[in-house]
């Protein structure tokens, strides 16, 4: 399977560059520096520039893309926005990093954990920008997306466990209460799904 990883050098990106290798896939690498993946080959151009001659090679895109300053956060929603104009009615699949801000702790779906209590305040403005970008991307209907929110506590050096729980829309956690995953189950969980193509149009959460 070929598979485009955007903002592979980011330290999801790369993970999943490299579970995507280890099961067998063509992965290039779309990045805007020097590349600092493994991966086979190098797609060296800006996300907002892409083309649809540039990803019609591609199987699946992997969107990675994260900005954490203030003034960029609204870029969250532009990208996702970009790629699925570029993608739209392709049979490319669009898998996308996700945040776990938007996930809802009530199965009527009317409060998201983000408005929660114990949400920190510091994460809610990107929280909330990634949650605008959701609900964006639940309108579109002509791009085959799965969008993959991790568990609460995403844990950048986590360990590899080998193992992982996927859930919907709403926010779980396990039978002590927590709700946790590291990057490398999640990017585990996120090659998985390319392979297993079972939600598309859909968002699911992954955790522990």
């Amino acid at each position: 399977m070929k598979i485009g990883v955007v903002a592979a050098n980011g330290r999801v990106g790369r993970k999943v560059v490299t579970d995507a290798i280890q099961a067998g896939d063509e992965v290039t690498a779309i990045v805007r520096h020097e590349n600092q993946t493994n991966a086979q080959k190098v797609l060296m151009k800006d996300l907002f520039d892409l083309t649809l001659d540039d990803v019609k090679k591609f199987d699946v895109i992997v969107d990675a893309f994260g900005v954490w300053e203030p003034a960029q956060l609204v870029k969250h929603q532009t990208s996702l926005a970009h790629l699925t104009k570029i993608l739209a009615g392709t049979n490319i699949r669009l898998i996308v990093v996700g945040g776990a801000g938007s996930l809802y702790v009530d199965p009527e779906k009317k409060t998201q954990l983000m408005d929660t209590p114990d949400f920190p305040d510091e994460f809610k403005p990107l929280a909330s920008s990634m949650a605008k970008a959701f609900q964006e991307l639940k309108k579109v209907d002509d791009v085959r997306w799965t969008y993959i929110s991790p568990a609460a506590d995403f844990q950048a050096d986590g360990p590899l466990k080998g193992h992982y729980q996927i859930a919907g829309d709403e926010f779980t956690t396990d039978e002590n209460g927590v709700s946790a995953i590291s990057y490398a189950d999640y990017a585990q969980a996120l090659v998985d799904e390319i392979h297993n193509d079972q939600y598309e149009q859909q968002r699911i959460s992954v955790r522990w």
